[in-house]
Parts: C-alpha cells; structure tokens; sequence
C-alpha cells in the first residue's frame, strides 16, 4: 500500500505547476526520468500495467502536442538536413546491428531487434518488429531492457555534450533525433537544450520513425512469414495534422501555448513512468552480450552523427 501512495505522490510532484506559485520549475525530463529511476531501484512499481499503458499513450498524446507549436515552413527547413543523415544511419545501422550480433554469437531475433530500436525509435520499432519476426517474451525483453537503459543514460549525457562541444541549436536537435533511441528521450533531450533543437529533434525524429512501415515489410521478407500484421505508428500523421492545424487556421495563441505546455507536462510524466519500470531485474536480465552489442551500435551513431552534423550544419 505504501508503495502505491508514494508512486502516486511522486507523479503528482512531477506534474504540479510549481511555477503557477512562484517557483521555478525544477522537475526537468532529466529529473523525471531520475525520480523514476529511483523509486524503481528501491521499490517494486505498484501498477505495472497501467504505468507501461499510460507511459506509451501519453508519450503520443504529447508529441502530438508539441506539433501545435511547431509550423510546417520553419519545421521542413529546420530538418531537411536530417533526412539524408536518416535514410544513411537506418540502414547502416541495420546492417551493423546484424552483422556484430553474428560476430557476437547473440541470438539472431534479438540482434536484430537491438539494431532496429537503435536505428529507428527505440522500444517502438522493436515493439513493431517483434511480433513479425516471432520474437518470445526473452527476446523481446533483452531487446527492450537494453534500448531502455541506454536511452536513460542519452538524456542526461547528450545535452552537456552538446554544450561542451558548443552545437547549435539545429545542430543539437539533428544529432539527438539521430543518435538517440526512444522518441521521449529525443524530445526530452531537445527540450532541455533549447526551443530550436527541440523542435528540429522532434520532426527528424518522427520522420525517422515512420521508417517502421517499410523495416516491418522488409523484416516480413527476411523472416518469410506473411500472417503477421504492422503496427502502423499513427500518432506521428495526428502530429502533423498538429501543425498543419497550427500554422494554417489561425487559432488563439493562448490556445495553442496551451497545448504545448500540457505536451511538455505530459512528456515529464512519460519519462517518470518510463524510468520506474526500468528495474534492478530487467537489468539483470538483459546479459553483457546483448548490452555490448548494444552500445557499440550506439558508440558507431553517436559518434558517426556527430561528426556529421559538426561538418554539415553551420
């Protein structure tokens, strides 16, 4: 019981305004995610369904937010130098991914599991591909426990990188969309560096997430089995219908401010609810082989992005 209360009360700290009262606002996504964290590592999540179910909608609902401050003009120029960084990082990644999972003697579903969340978005590709390639409940918590793990570790060592190395904002915001698993750390990360780089990491990465549909045929023809369906991400085309809506019908500025901030507040709690499912045992669980695969493909879009971004964008 005790555990419940203190999950409930942690989630309403996250989401209080303290900035209606005159104080700043300090639960930051970086901060969310460590509270997470925190309680997942000394206790048990109460409610492990909810808080997987809610963690999944309520991310949709606020990148779909987010898409009422964005408008589609700025948003295209700001990320059309992503989209060829794109199309390169998803298939080298792919065939990296698979390629060291081979050298590594790890078990081929969830090498190419790991290489799909690494080169597309995280938990949700892998959430998509892995009823195609038959994937078990093993193979697929491997996959996830160490996307999970790492995409905690990018939203607190990507922004002071950036800063360290003195990126701009659009710089930022390609590299993170790139370079970073989940869609909640991408924006987190955005979010904590700056306006700009959050909304240039946002559309880069939900382009860069619409490669599930073309991944998920071609796993359908690798792995030959055609009974298995696609799990179309339609909460990226309601975000473009977002900003569509807002840089064409001309609503209330205070209405659409609105929305953002709910956006933001939602994607604070998103990553909380992430980072409290993330326990000692799935940790445990994931294996040295499985996790080195996964931070060498890391490492090799990190860094590969990075030096990319440094000597294409201004």
């Amino acid at each position: 019981m005790m555990r419940r209360y203190l999950y409930w009360l942690l989630i309403a700290i996250v989401v209080f305004p303290f900035d209606l009262i005159g104080v700043k606002q300090f639960i930051t996504p970086a901060v969310a995610l460590f509270m997470g964290l925190a309680y997942a590592f000394v206790t048990v999540c109460p409610c492990p369904k909810f808080n997987k179910k809610a963690s999944k909608y309520l991310l949709q609902a606020s990148v779909v937010g987010l898409g009422f401050g964005m408008n589609v003009t700025e948003s295209l120029r700001s990320g059309s130098e992503g989209m060829m960084f794109t199309i390169a990082s998803v298939v080298g990644v792919m065939v990296m991914g698979v390629m060291l999972g081979y050298w590594l003697h790890i078990n081929r579903k969830t090498s190419y599991l790991i290489a799909s969340g690494t080169a597309i978005c995280g938990g949700s590709a892998i959430a998509a591909v892995g009823p195609v390639v038959k994937a078990n409940d093993n193979e697929m918590a491997v996959s996830l426990g160490v996307i999970f793990i790492l995409n905690a570790i990018a939203l607190f060592v990507f922004p002071p990188i950036g800063r360290l190395a003195e990126m701009s904002q659009e710089q930022f915001g390609t590299w993170a969309a790139i370079a970073i698993h989940d869609t909640s750390s991408v924006v987190g990360a955005g979010e904590a560096y700056g306006a700009e780089a959050l909304q240039t990491a946002t559309l880069i990465k939900l382009t860069r997430a619409l490669w599930i549909i073309p991944l998920a045929l071609v796993t359908m023809l690798i792995f030959r089995d055609k009974s298995n369906k696609i799990s179309i991400p339609w909460f990226i085309f309601l975000f473009i219908i977002a900003m569509v809506v807002n840089s064409y019908c001309g609503l209330p500025e205070a209405l659409t401010s609105s929305f953002v901030w709910l956006a933001k507040k939602g994607l604070v709690l998103t990553l909380f609810m992430i980072g409290a499912s993330l326990s000692l045992a799935t940790i445990k669980q994931v294996g040295v082989r499985p996790l080195l695969l996964a931070v060498l493909l890391w490492i090799a879009i990190g860094v590969g992005s990075f030096l990319v971004v440094e000597a294409t964008i201004p």
